[in-house]
């Protein structure tokens, strides 16, 4: 059996010895020699004070190192040892202050003013405090404060003027928000910081701007980094949600916005991007839907209505107008998908299939050049094979589109056949043949005479097999050794038409003038 024995009734039975006996037990008598503890001595005012000196002047000596960490400890030993002594709450609030750690150094400044109303660095250091977590008013009041301890005071006469920059800094901003001028709040924001690092309210407001521009990274960083500090910050997880729904990843974001309300559940911005980000996502799966069971009115319908539900979702806005674009070009709207295409663009200079869709409509609308501009970029951000096959058909399809159009001169389409191409060529060669217009003025006779070569000439080329299948590839057939002047618009038609005396034009002068009736052989 083991006998413990507490020191206190150790002293209290005997000074030196004790002999602890049980009634009833047979155990043997125990002595025991137990060492006397020291009384604890009672230190007068005078020595505690001079003892917290002494923590102070340790305190300072760190301070003055920079080893901020130590010179806090031995501040805090001199306020445990003398917790009514106003200077040392000011020196442990300016170590508190180099260690950022603001909301600490502000309890410790106001404890330090209720303990002397007059204590001069106590009301600077407050107001120091209040500026750098962003509460100018509170500062200027400090600050004013220390001017009527000391109206001299130059240091509390510049932070006073800093605190008033900062009120002017919010008041800009503020109105800069409601201009929708986000790049100017993101620069008011940052001025005033300089100032107020501290501040969590001005730290959102320019990621939250920063989000609206499109700069998610840096958003993203600005609310990370408050997380990190306070992970229940419903502004920051507001801000979180926000980059991830701007950034189309609208599940993540919903997640983001409905911790935020969990945090917060009066946060107006969290709720109304919560409700758009889910009315977003269920009206583009819809248009989706449309799309691939080849509704392609409907799937119109619909994008439009995602498109007006939040005009600030610029990636999923963009993906809405090229959604939209590739509907039109289904339904034969070219110019409108033209339209989207390019609204798409100008949202994400960098949404390659935006480009695609565009160029396939200036391809189909014959706007060569701008299809070779598109394709160009598309190739120069992806240099794949299939890029590199559109950019080189589009390029041949300009370099045909400057050549004559045979076809157009024709009247016909690109795959005319045989007969077709005979019988334009009879109707526009007697249209534009000059003796039908011998009547007309020197300028009409001149025009007429060129269309009625041009007409010979394209006849020439397209009922040649051979040269019909060079020129549609793109050829140049001056490269044959072909030219407009080896053609003979004359002999063509009197070949076509049998011979010299196969066909003749003659005025009718009943008729009038300018009118002709045809004879035949």
């Amino acid at each position: 059996m083991k006998l413990s024995c507490s020191v206190i009734e150790l002293r209290f039975l005997w000074s030196r010895k004790c002999r602890p006996s049980f009634p009833g037990s047979k155990m043997a008598a125990v002595d025991c020699d137990m060492p006397m503890e020291p009384e604890p001595q009672i230190m007068s005012e005078e020595e505690m004070e001079r003892e917290a000196e002494g923590f102070k002047e340790q305190g300072n000596a760190f301070y003055i190192k920079k080893d901020y960490s130590e010179a806090f400890n031995y501040y805090t030993k001199a306020i445990d040892t003398c917790p009514k002594n106003a200077s040392y709450y000011g020196n442990r609030a300016a170590t508190l202050m180099m260690l950022s750690r603001y909301r600490e150094a502000l309890e410790d400044s106001q404890q330090a003013v209720r303990l002397d109303d007059c204590f001069m660095k106590g009301h600077l250091r407050e107001g120091k405090c209040h500026l750098s977590l962003g509460n100018s008013r509170a500062a200027s009041r400090c600050f004013q404060k220390v001017l009527e301890l000391e109206p001299d005071n130059s240091q509390a006469q510049q932070e006073d003027k800093n605190a008033e920059a900062v009120q002017n800094f919010e008041k800009m901003a503020e109105f800069d928000f409601e201009k929708r001028d986000f790049r100017r709040v993101v620069y008011c924001m940052d001025r005033a910081l300089e100032f107020a690092p501290a501040c969590h309210r001005f730290k959102i407001l320019k990621a939250e701007c920063l989000a609206l521009l499109g700069r998610y990274p840096e958003a993203q960083s600005v609310a990370s980094d408050i997380l990190r500090m306070d992970s229940t910050n419903g502004d920051a997880l507001y801000v979180r949600g926000l980059c991830l729904y701007y950034e189309d990843c609208i599940d993540k974001a919903v997640q983001f916005f409905v911790q935020a309300l969990r945090m917060a559940p009066d946060h107006e911005k969290a709720r109304l991007a919560c409700r758009n980000a889910k009315a977003l996502k269920a009206k583009k799966e819809e248009g989706n839907k449309a799309f691939k069971e080849g509704n392609y009115d409907e799937a119109y319908k619909l994008y439009s209505e995602a498109l007006t539900i939040d005009p600030n979702n610029i990636k999923t806005n963009a993906k809405l107008y090229c959604n939209r674009g590739t509907v039109g070009s289904k339904l034969k709207k070219l110019e409108q998908a033209i339209e989207d295409c390019t609204s798409a663009i100008k949202l994400d200079e960098t949404y390659i299939k935006a480009y695609m869709r565009r160029a396939q409509c200036y391809m189909d609308t014959e706007q060569y050049e701008e299809a070779v501009r598109d394709y160009e970029k598309v190739y120069q951000t992806e240099k794949t094979k299939e890029h590199k096959h559109l950019l080189k058909t589009a390029q041949l399809e300009l370099k045909k589109s400057k050549r004559k159009d045979y076809y157009k001169v024709l009247g016909v389409g690109k795959n005319a056949t045989d007969d077709e191409i005979k019988k334009a060529y009879r109707k526009r060669a007697l249209m534009h043949h000059p003796d039908r217009h011998s009547a007309a003025t020197p300028e009409v006779q001149k025009e007429e005479e060129k269309k009625f070569k041009e007409v010979g000439e394209a006849f020439t080329v397209l009922s040649d097999p051979k040269k019909k299948s060079r020129y549609d590839s793109g050829h140049d057939l001056e490269d044959d050794g072909m030219n407009a002047g080896d053609f003979d618009a004359n002999n063509i038609f009197k070949a076509f038409f049998g011979g010299p005396g196969g066909f003749s034009f003659e005025t009718n002068s009943s008729s009038g003038p300018g009118n002709f009736f045809f004879q035949f052989g």
